[in-house]
């Protein structure tokens, strides 16, 4: 594809995030391998990564393979208030900004060269301010699509800047390996390597129709484009949430009652709780279950009255969820799980309803029940908010003794369903999720 326009989007993403936050407020851990989490490794310090340390790896298996690794447990609130910081940063120098993690983003400064300077000047001093006034390494990629400058920031870590002129976009693609492109997963990369392609340039040889065949009708063409440096995506700043979701990735298991019941009750609760937050409430519920093989199936249903209760998200979700496993036949091993809510309402208040004896009361939130589970909720949420998520749980979840990762390090990925107005007071400029690249 022939280059159009100048390099303008900017992709802004601070270098191993939560590491990084751990030795700035902990001179000592400086140049020293350190990991946060314990039981998993949530994130990992560059110093770390060069002993093979990953997140996502079990920490006996960190440990033997860098016996010198430091294990922390993570200061989640420091991680907002600095990464919030660091947007504030960004917005200095445009509004158009698309925060699409707790530690990344893209930017256009097409509109602010006027003042500030050509793209690559206006990276290198955003640069500087984050080192100089908060204290984090950013790399800074430069490009004309999106999907290049991401690549271009994976290129110039740790703490560096890659601007890509147009002139030589091909050219800088075509040796990296293909695992810097947005969406190629271990997985997918293994596949690809399989067919004796490793890297961009070999990708974009291939066929359309040939991708598709491998990878599937989207993946294949998503990646056909993008190894192609077809991109026309804006840079589009946030608007407020039309769905409410959470996922979790399993490996390759086999779908029990147990497994399916506490991964969705765990889903359930922190998208349930998110809603609440911003007094919001969904009709529609869908489940996706993702089956060995990278092909999932979605299940939705769509319920009178929107709902928040943890409770009942739960329940309709296993239903769905089962609903799908069953139509799949003969026990497929799943991989992920998925819960989203859609058909956003606001929910300030509770609406109370006449006991008709109307099927199906236990899905109202007017009703006894619906109401017993209201209030319940809003009890759990205002002892986690003065005491911390982990004070009180769900029993499926508590009792569980299946390995998650911590929820503080989960919702600093997700993103505040509420508009700036209304977010608490210290969550902007003053005070205020895998991230950590």
């Amino acid at each position: 594809m022939e280059s159009e326009g100048a390099a303008t989007i900017l992709h802004a993403d601070l270098d191993a995030f939560y590491a990084s936050v751990e030795q700035l407020l902990d001179p000592s851990l400086r140049g020293r391998p350190i990991a946060v989490g314990g039981g998993v490794v949530l994130a990992a310090s560059y110093e770390a990564r060069a002993f093979g340390v990953h997140s996502g790896m079990s920490g006996w298996r960190a440990k033997s393979l860098c016996p010198r690794l430091r294990f922390v447990r993570g200061h989640f609130r420091e991680y907002q208030r600095l990464a919030d910081l660091v947007m504030d940063v960004l917005r200095d120098f445009t509004p158009v900004v698309e925060r699409i993690s707790i530690d990344e983003a893209f930017l256009d400064v097409r509109g602010s060269v006027h003042l500030f300077g050509p793209p690559a000047a206006i990276a290198g001093e955003i640069r500087r301010r984050v080192r100089q006034e908060i204290g984090l390494p950013l790399s800074v990629g430069v490009a004309r699509t999106k999907h290049l400058a991401k690549v271009a920031s994976q290129v110039a870590k740790p703490d560096g800047l890659v601007v890509v002129e147009p002139d030589r976009e091909r050219d800088f693609l075509r040796p990296l390996p293909v695992e810097l492109m947005w969406g190629v997963g271990p997985v997918t990369r293994e596949r690809l390597a399989g067919r004796g392609v490793r890297t961009i340039g070999e990708l974009a040889d291939v066929s359309p129709g040939a991708l598709q065949h491998l990878l599937g009708v989207a993946v294949g063409a998503k990646l056909a484009s993008l190894a192609d440096n077809r991109d026309p995506r804006p840079v589009a700043p946030p608007r407020r949430a039309s769905s409410v979701g959470a996922q979790s990735a399993l490996g390759r298991k086999r779908p029990t009652p147990e497994l399916v019941a506490t991964v969705l009750a765990h889903l359930a609760d922190r998208v349930a709780s998110r809603m609440r937050a911003a007094t919001l409430a969904g009709r529609t519920i869908t489940v996706r279950v993702r089956f060995a093989g990278m092909r999932s199936v979605t299940r939705s249903v769509t319920v009178p009255d929107p709902v928040s209760s943890t409770r009942t998200l739960t329940e309709l979700a296993v239903e769905l969820a089962w609903t799908a496993l069953r139509d799949e036949g003969a026990e497929p091993e799943v991989t992920l799980l998925g819960v989203a809510v859609s058909n956003l309402a606001t929910e300030p208040a509770l609406q109370l309803l006449l006991p008709l004896g109307i099927e199906g009361d236990t899905l109202r939130p007017g009703t006894a029940s619906g109401a017993a589970r209201w209030a319940l909720d809003r009890s759990v949420d205002a002892i986690r908010a003065k005491f911390g998520r982990g004070s009180v749980g769900y029993v499926p979840v508590v009792l569980s003794d299946m390995a998650m990762v911590p929820d503080d390090f989960r919702e600093l990925a997700e993103r505040d369903l509420r508009p700036a107005a209304n977010r608490p007071a210290g969550s902007d400029r003053s005070q205020r999720p895998p991230p950590g690249g």
